[in-house]
């Protein structure tokens, strides 16, 4: 999530640097979550049960922070887009797809997200035009992401679904970036409050359609359940905690730099824990990609 920086933010701290490490563990762990939860969940109560968690949990913090929902109904309309697609559509995504890709892959997948702001930001955010720079970044990044899709790599889990799969997870990717338009796009509002309007937003979606798409779960494994009570909790709710805390004190440019950690979280965590396989072109592409980001980020110099 991106959001109006609410003053001018100020040098990063050190505890800017560890509160955006302990970001990109929390969210790069997810994927290692989804791949646990799918133990025992349907890849629909995997994005529904999360997404209800995380409303819970972040509606608790803003009654203790005192924050209220924000009552502009323009803001409701931004925050059911961002609810749509920042929640619902790419956790749904990214659960069905985790059943036939490895939750490394579908982690570098996400390093796709800044590239494809930068392509929706030119036409739709003023201000965010598609400079040389940009464009020379964007193009390289695109690259990256053909790679990691391209020939070579389709049989990387065996299934007959992990083609369609790839592409849903960089449609996850996608969708990442159209909530991150979006939330841009909004008047200025509290992130917490705006986080929970969100939350409930996807929940009213998704919880309805994992009950009429597969009824009432049976009680999962334990290791299961406590899968999907950490995405919840952590990269769906409490995340945005620190999250806040770092567009206030260092602004959203410098959260951004969380794209490069998330990856990179995702593919070791998928190694060490589940043993998964680690193909030379995921770390071409992931190496590719994160050079293209590198570049769209570089500052042109100034005579």
């Amino acid at each position: 999530m991106l959001f109006r920086e609410l003053h001018m933010p100020t040098t990063p701290t050190l505890s800017n640097w560890i509160a955006l490490i302990a970001l990109g563990l929390i969210w790069g762990a997810s994927f290692l979550g989804i791949a646990i939860a799918l133990e025992g969940f349907a890849p629909v109560w995997v994005a529904a049960g999360r997404i209800t968690i995380g409303a819970l949990t972040l509606s608790t913090i803003a009654a203790l922070m005192g924050v209220r929902l924000p009552g502009q109904p323009l803001v409701w309309v931004f925050a059911a887009g961002m609810g749509v697609f920042s929640n619902a559509v790419p956790f749904f995504l990214l659960s069905w797809s985790q059943q036939h890709v490895t939750s490394g892959f579908a982690g570098i997948t996400m390093a796709a997200i800044p590239l494809f702001i930068i392509g929706l930001a030119h036409p739709l955010v003023p201000g965010e035009a598609l400079t040389r720079i940009k464009a020379l970044g964007f193009a390289l990044g695109l690259a990256g992401v053909a790679v990691l899709i391209g020939p070579g790599i389709w049989a990387a889990t065996g299934s007959a679904l992990e083609n369609v799969a790839r592409l849903g997870c960089l449609g996850a990717a996608l969708s990442y970036a159209v909530g991150a338009i979006l939330t841009r796009r909004c008047p200025d509002v509290h992130p917490v409050g705006f986080g929970v309007l969100a939350l409930w937003v996807a929940t009213a979606i998704m919880l309805p359609a994992a009950f009429l798409a597969d009824g009432l779960p049976a009680m999962p494994a334990p290791r299961a359940g406590l899968a999907l009570l950490y995405l919840g909790l952590l990269p769906t709710g409490l995340a945005t905690l620190l999250l806040v805390g770092i567009i206030r004190s260092a602004g959203p440019s410098f959260l951004s730099q969380v794209n490069y950690h998330v990856p990179v979280w995702s593919v070791l965590l998928g190694v060490v824990v589940l043993a998964e396989e680690l193909p030379g072109r995921f770390l071409l592409a992931l190496a590719i990609i994160i050079a293209g980001l590198m570049i769209s980020r570089k500052q042109p110099a100034h005579g």
